[in-house]
């Protein structure tokens, strides 16, 4: 459904994307995970025809975004960061209004209205002002005028920034609703949104692809030195801290969790350390409760990604 080839970008004397490449097939979900400033952003201005790549190329559906825009644009719907909402019209007659400049009849428009309000979880709230609603609400219209006409592609800009937790865990449902049925494009910088939410990940740091595939995918490809956790009782948390941080192949302290009376630890070290952990506790005459490999976080995977000590391409 969407292929981008050596797609580059070129605002003056910066590179904002350089040469990234990566393909979603139908109704996937990707999510462009990267810091502020990582292209995210710019990538989906090109994919929604709002402004041209200055090399390589983008096809939305079939549709070169350069080359017949039009047809790319009827394919999209386009959720930005910062959702452009009449704040003094009600729900129902913005979603209308923007059916209707999607191109929509006038036979199936109501119709489409009604199905996006129920797909965003709008039917409370669609009869108040879009200014008056929360946050929350307000993202969701942001959805619904991005789905109302029933797109083959949907793209979202950070569609949870400045969400509450409740109200992330909200979203993500519908978002994962969508699945199957809609291809979808997200942008993050926030690491868990991509671990519940997509199925294929792409991570850019300053314009470029460092890692590319399934997030399980990356755990495996993109594995770092490995995180023990080993649970301890018999002595303060931070004895049992200097004692781990001695043995041999501990690298760090990554976490401390109290667990009754004893403590959970997980260590940066490689799974072939255990018997020196083990050893530097029950020297001490501790209490030796659980010791076991802890997989990789995807923040792991994120920080291994863009220090370019590996990498897996498209």
């Amino acid at each position: 459904m969407i292929e981008v080839e050596h797609l580059c970008k070129q605002y003056g004397a910066t590179r904002a994307v350089d040469d990234v490449s990566f393909s979603v097939g139908r109704g996937e979900i990707l999510g462009l995970l990267g810091a502020n400033g990582a292209g995210k952003t710019t990538i989906m201005r090109i994919l929604t025809c709002f402004c041209p790549p200055t090399s390589g190329a983008a096809r939305v559906a079939g549709f070169d975004v350069v080359t017949s825009s039009m047809d790319a644009r009827r394919r999209i719907g386009y959720m930005p960061e910062s959702v452009p909402l009449y704040r003094d019209m009600k729900v129902r007659p913005f979603l209308r209004f923007a059916a209707q400049i999607k191109g929509l009849s006038s036979a199936r428009r109501d119709q489409a209205v009604e199905e996006a309000i129920g797909k965003a979880g709008l039917g409370r709230v669609a009869q108040r002002i879009v200014g008056n609603l929360s946050r929350g609400y307000r993202q969701r219209v942001g959805l619904a005028q991005a789905i109302v006409a029933n797109p083959e592609i949907l793209i979202l800009d950070e569609p949870t920034a400045g969400l509450d937790p409740a109200q992330v865990v909200g979203f993500r449902e519908l978002i994962r609703a969508m699945a199957g049925k809609t291809t979808i494009i997200l942008s993050t910088h926030i690491l868990p949104e991509v671990a519940v939410t997509c199925q294929k990940v792409v991570i850019l740091h300053r314009g470029k692809v460092v890692a590319w595939g399934e997030p399980q995918h990356l755990h495996t490809k993109l594995k770092v030195s490995g995180r023990v956790a080993v649970t301890v009782g018999g002595a303060s948390a931070e004895e049992i801290r200097r004692a781990l941080l001695a043995a041999r192949g501990v690298k760090a302290v990554l976490e401390t969790r109290p667990r009754g009376s004893a403590s959970t630890f997980v260590l940066r070290a490689p799974a072939d350390a255990a018997p020196e952990i083990a050893r530097a506790v029950v020297s001490k005459g501790w209490s030796l409760l659980d010791l076991r490999e802890a997989g990789d976080t995807l923040e792991d995977v994120f920080m291994q990604a863009i220090s370019g000590k590996a990498q897996d391409t498209p």
